[in-house]
């Protein structure tokens, strides 16, 4: 179960920064609200997650579902660059985050 709250807390992490982005400098009320609703369930997921997974492990895996998460938002919603540089940097975080993950022992 601590691996499917590491993963709602790693989209809640995407939701939030996608709503920063679009909270226009956090002047538009309503998505600056999602952006710190977003947060603070984010937070109290990992937490629930952290009870049985080594901190280092759920920290970096879900610090890198919010950053390849919202590297593809960025991409396919708001029309970000998809360089060969971008995406192969993604990749190696996709593999780090799999090489946590048979690492781990939860």
């Amino acid at each position: 179960m601590a691996w499917v709250f590491l993963g709602v807390a790693g989209l809640l992490e995407v939701l939030w920064a996608y709503m920063l982005k679009v909270s226009n400098n956090l002047t538009r009320p309503v998505e600056s609200a999602i952006a710190v609703v977003a947060m603070i369930a984010s937070f109290v997921v990992l937490s629930m997650a952290m009870k049985s997974l080594p901190l280092g492990t759920a920290y970096a895996i879900w610090t890198g579902i919010g950053a390849v998460g919202a590297f593809i938002l960025g991409i396919i919603v708001l029309g970000e660059a998809a360089t060969p540089m971008r995406i192969g940097s993604a990749l190696l975080i996709v593999a780090g985050m799999v090489g946590l993950k048979l690492a781990s022992q939860a």
